[in-house]
């Protein structure tokens, strides 16, 4: 019996390379279609291209190449000549939506991409592209403009609401009192405590956004009230409690300012408690694109931070003086989760 014959290996192809291209081109489409918000405009109807670029402030035929290349790339369909959105952009794109992004698209856009035209300075000089992490913290840069700062903040609560339920499944039976560090505006906050209602629950996070903190818990009309500590946490103490979160926070500095974080949160956390971290880390293996992507959009945009392992968080968490466990990965975007104890 004759063997099959081994696959021969696939022709070199240049449209590899040409889709890797057009994804910035792709990437102009989505952010100028939400920047004009047209799927809020299309959401539970059907208009015409004409009517919608009108409707847009937008000129034909541009527009109407515009709305057939969203409609190739799944975001709208076409429909006997009008236009209505995919169940993609109809879930993830209407203003108002729980599950809304168009924050966090938004944010990319302002912030997160133009840094990114500075990846080659960065990968040579180690410093970010973005002027403001290059002169220090860059959310005070951030947190002065309103407009940003309402759009990072809608992106802080879209990743973190699938991360939260992870959190809370953590055993919380043992503390009485949590505070998430950088925790915003408090979505992650107010959740942990829905589920857990027995804690004492605070945000600590720059003085800017307690306008912020203060509009969205009165929004969510919360019958457990949340406390807002305002404070620079390179400069000032972190607040005490059974349990500090750092959610997404070390990922944004370099690996000194991580280890000076954690040894002010063991003088914070009360005996018997622990620090919750979680983040998207990466290996020497092959880790998730996502999470090197991550990394170099850290690289980029903030002041020295960049993607780590496992292995390092642990021991860094170690030398501040804590017995770190890895609980593994959450149920977004393959972010890790540790949390590590402080015995006495």
């Amino acid at each position: 019996m004759n063997s099959p014959s081994p696959e021969a290996p696939e022709e070199p192809n240049a449209a590899q390379v040409m889709g890797i291209l057009s994804g910035y081109w792709q990437t102009k489409i989505l952010l100028t279609a939400t920047e004009s918000d047209l799927f809020t405009r299309l959401s539970g109807t059907s208009v015409g291209a004409t009517e919608l670029s009108e409707s847009l402030g937008y000129r034909m035929p541009g527009a109407g190449d515009f709305f057939l290349a969203l409609a190739g790339l799944g975001l709208i369909e076409s429909h006997e000549g009008t236009y209505r959105n995919s169940p993609t952009a109809e879930r993830f794109l209407v203003r108002g939506r729980p599950e809304y992004i168009g924050g966090y698209l938004q944010f990319c856009g302002r912030e997160l991409n133009p840094a990114w035209a500075g990846l080659g300075a960065s990968l040579r000089t180690g410093r970010p592209a973005n002027a403001a992490a290059a002169e220090g913290n860059p959310y005070h840069s951030l947190y002065a403009d309103a407009a940003a700062t309402d759009s990072f903040l809608d992106s802080m609560d879209m990743f973190n609401t699938p991360i939260a339920a992870r959190v809370g499944s953590l055993d919380w039976s043992r503390y009485s009192s949590f505070v998430d560090i950088g925790g915003a505006r408090g979505n992650l906050a107010h959740r942990l405590v829905s589920v857990h209602p027995h804690l004492e629950a605070g945000v600590f996070d720059l003085p800017q956004l307690e306008r912020a903190f203060t509009t969205h818990m009165e929004g969510l009309a919360s019958s457990k009230p949340l406390t807002f500590h305002g404070g620079d946490f390179f400069t000032d103490p972190l607040p005490e409690a059974d349990v500090l979160i750092f959610g997404h926070i070390l990922h944004n500095w370099g690996a000194e300012d991580r280890v000076k974080l954690l040894r002010a949160a063991y003088k914070a956390v009360r005996p018997g408690g622990a620090v919750v971290v979680y983040d998207p880390m990466v290996s020497d293996d092959t880790p998730p694109l996502f999470a090197v992507m991550a990394s170099l959009s850290m690289l980029v945009w903030s002041a020295g931070g960049h993607e780590y392992s496992v292995q390092d968080c642990h021991a860094w968490l170690k030398e501040a003086g804590f017995r770190p466990e890895t609980v593994g990965l959450t149920d977004a975007a393959d972010d890790v989760l540790i949390i590590a104890h402080k015995d006495r």
